[in-house]
C-alpha cells in the first residue's frame, strides 16, 4: 500500500530515477522514445507495444480514441531522472499510466541496450501538491529542472521539459498548463517568477520543509 493515495482530480509530484542511479536515456533516441512513450501510454484502452500501435497506424486501421489517463501539467527528463506534475483524471490512472510506461519503456531500453532487470529504482515515487503555492512553485521546479542539476553539455543534450511550452515557444502543446499559468499576466510574467524561484532554490534560501517536496 502507498503512503500517499492516489485520488482522481487531484495533482501529484511523479518522480523516478534509473536504478543504482544509472542513466535511463543514452542518446536522442531514447528521448524521442521517452517522450513518445509517455504520450502513447496514457490512454484507457490498453494499446499493446508503443510497436503494435505504430503498426496499426501505418496499415491504416488506426487505434481508437479513448480518454487519457492522466493529464500531465509539467515534464522534465533528465539523462537518470525524471519528475511529473500530474493530475489523475481517471480512476487509478497515474497507476495504471506509470505501470504501462514503466514496463513498456524498460522493455524498449533493454532489448536496445541489451542489458536485463529493472531499468528504475524500485516504484515510482509520488507526492500530492497541497495548494496553490506548492502547484506553482513545482512546476518552476520542474520545467527548470536543468538549471536545478546545473547539467553540463552533453547531459543538457538528453535533457527535455516542458518549459517551452510555458513560455510560448511550442505550437502544440502537450501539457494541460492553464491551471499553472491562469495565475500568472502571460507568459512573461511566469518566465519571470519561475526564473526567480529557481535563482532562490540555487542560492539555498528554500526552507528545510520545501526542500523535502523535492527529493530528487
Amino acid at each position: 500500500m502507498r503512503k500517499v493515495a492516489l485520488v482522481t482530480d487531484e495533482y501529484y509530484h511523479i518522480y523516478n530515477r534509473g536504478v543504482e542511479k544509472r542513466t535511463i536515456v543514452e542518446d536522442i533516441l531514447d528521448v524521442n522514445r521517452f517522450m513518445q512513450s509517455i504520450a502513447d501510454f496514457n490512454t484507457v484502452e490498453p494499446i499493446g507495444s508503443i510497436h503494435e500501435k505504430n503498426h496499426l497506424k501505418k496499415v491504416g486501421n488506426g487505434v481508437s480514441k479513448s480518454g487519457k489517463l492522466v493529464e500531465f501539467v509539467a515534464f522534465c527528463l533528465n539523462p537518470n531522472h525524471f519528475h511529473f506534475l500530474l493530475k489523475q483524471v481517471s480512476e487509478r490512472g497515474i497507476e495504471q499510466f506509470m505501470q504501462r510506461f514503466g514496463s513498456g519503456y524498460t522493455k524498449y531500453f533493454n532489448h536496445r541496450h541489451n542489458r536485463v532487470g529493472s531499468l528504475f529504482q524500485g516504484p515510482f515515487k509520488a507526492i500530492r501538491v497541497v495548494n496553490d503555492e506548492y502547484l506553482l512553485h513545482l512546476s518552476a521546479y520542474i520545467n527548470l529542472n536543468n538549471v536545478v542539476h546545473q547539467l553540463e553539455p552533453r547531459a543538457e543534450v538528453l535533457h527535455r521539459s516542458s518549459w517551452e511550452e510555458y513560455v510560448g515557444a511550442v505550437s502544440m502543446p502537450f501539457c494541460a498548463k492553464e491551471i499553472v499559468l491562469e495565475r500568472f499576466n502571460g507568459a512573461s510574467d511566469y518566465k519571470a517568477y519561475a526564473t526567480d524561484a529557481i535563482q532562490t532554490t540555487l542560492e539555498g534560501r528554500m526552507s528545510e520543509k520545501d526542500a523535502s517536496l523535492y527529493s530528487e
